[in-house]
């Protein structure tokens, strides 16, 4: 007998699938990447566990969750039932091709606000299409009888109760299974990350979500300059390294000539008025005076390129831009 196991990284995933693993079923795990969260802790996780890691891309489908979420946001711009049904429909659809039978997670009851409360994991489970084909080992014995516990192929009273916030139950059981290596339980999508959400908010707002506009977001400081420009300025180095990367064939640079300061991404379909105001922001945050004025300079290539003379906004006036 094979479970699918969808595998995040964290302790949880890997409990689940050890428990049916102690119950001699082979365990396959199933990890999903975005542009919002990688593998990199389910590949460490199953090479703890020594299974066998599938990774499946499936960014195209979760922007469209986003976009419209049928069963809304959660407290940022994280659909988590949504994104959650579409990770179980995605893993059913591979079940005859990995000879799988079912497929388990780590999800516990009351754990997770919405997406992890009673009703919110039977929405999931009706939405993935995996009625019946979808066990929960840690907090099975909270939950109805699932298919492989009424046909035999798992025993129900080896399988668990657990309930809540609480991590110790979790701690104490990685500690009885000898699992050293998992990733903490916070973090891991910037769906749930409060600035992430306010720019990523802003993009759907303006007609930008689009995995263009969104590869760029986890980088430098956000400015929203109309309703057709935005604009990006990095931190430091690395983040100007970093934008000057992943900007668009299409978004103009911006930066202070005879001052050290940050690169600028502006992107959208920019006026002479919002380049000023780019230069402006970029201006503010370069060695240059408050009260001197600087040339900057905007481009996307050396052959469209332009030079203009601003003063740098005060603070007050760049927070008023702020996203």
């Amino acid at each position: 007998m094979k479970a699918l196991s969808l595998m995040s990284g964290g302790l949880d995933s890997m409990l689940a699938a050890k428990l049916m693993m102690e119950q001699g079923i082979e365990v396959i795990g199933l990890s999903f990447i975005s542009s919002f969260f990688d593998a990199e802790g389910a590949q460490r996780g199953a090479a703890e566990l020594g299974i066998e890691l599938v990774v499946m891309d499936f960014s195209d489908e979760l922007l469209k969750v986003i976009r419209s979420p049928k069963h809304g946001y959660g407290k940022h711009m994280n659909p988590c039932i949504d994104c959650h049904a579409l990770m179980l429909r995605l893993a059913g659809e591979r079940l005859e091709e990995l000879g799988a039978s079912f497929v388990i997670t780590g999800e516990v009851v009351g754990q997770r606000p919405k997406s992890q409360m009673r009703f919110g994991l039977g929405v999931v489970e009706r939405v993935s299409g995996l009625e019946g084909y979808l066990l929960r080992p840690l907090s099975a014995k909270l939950l109805p009888p699932t298919v492989p516990e009424i046909k035999g192929w798992v025993d129900r009273e080896k399988l668990l109760g657990f309930h809540g916030r609480s991590r110790k139950p979790q701690m104490a059981l990685a500690e009885e299974f000898g699992i050293k290596t998992y990733a903490t339980p916070a973090g891991g999508c910037l769906l749930t990350d409060e600035n992430f959400s306010r720019a990523l908010r802003d993009l759907k707002e303006h007609g930008r979500l689009t995995h263009s506009g969104m590869r760029i977001l986890s980088f430098g400081r956000q400015f929203r300059l109309s309703d057709t420009a935005k604009l990006i300025v990095g931190r430091n180095h690395t983040e100007n390294t970093q934008l000057f990367r992943l900007r668009s064939e299409d978004d103009l640079l911006v930066k202070v000539m005879d001052h050290k300061g940050p690169v600028g991404v502006l992107s959208g379909d920019a006026t002479d008025g919002d380049i000023e105001l780019a230069a402006r922001v970029v201006a503010r945050y370069s060695d240059a005076d408050a009260h001197e004025s600087v040339t900057v300079r905007a481009w996307s290539s050396e052959d469209d390129s332009k030079k203009i003379t601003v003063a740098p906004f005060s603070s007050k006036e760049v927070k008023e831009l702020a996203i």
